[in-house]
């Protein structure tokens, strides 16, 4: 079974500490090889997904009508626009710290029910 780049990224959006630097380098990778051919899918994906400000700014500054388009469902991307870096980098920071705390609410309920299971039984 084969796991498209961006299914693989969306896996690895966690709480754990070692999935956020994956998430980065998956996506570099998958830029540095890909950035001479790309496909309109391929950078919206980039947008939507890099965790390194200056690919981003990179990508965004290449292809403003795309990265407009992405900035309304992620806001940050003005800031790579605009090639803010440091505003930037506070951003992504705050997606991930969403991201984490959104993972962590998911998987609560499940916890809990596994707690109350090992504690009856």
């Amino acid at each position: 079974m084969k796991i498209s780049m961006p299914d693989l990224v969306l896996s690895k959006k966690t709480q754990r500490d070692k999935d956020w630097p994956m998430i980065r380098r998956l996506v570099e990778a998958h830029y540095f090889a890909n950035r001479e051919r790309s496909t309109p899918e391929q950078l919206d994906f980039w947008l939507k997904e890099a965790r390194t400000p200056e690919l981003l700014a990179e990508v965004a500054l290449a292809h403003p009508s795309i990265a407009g388009e992405v900035s309304r469902t992620r806001p940050l991307i003005s800031g790579a626009v605009g090639g803010l870096l440091s505003e930037l980098e506070k951003g992504l920071d705050e997606e991930q710290a969403r991201e984490r705390a959104a993972d962590r609410a998911y998987w609560q309920p499940l916890r809990e029910e596994l707690e109350h299971l090992r504690h009856a039984g």
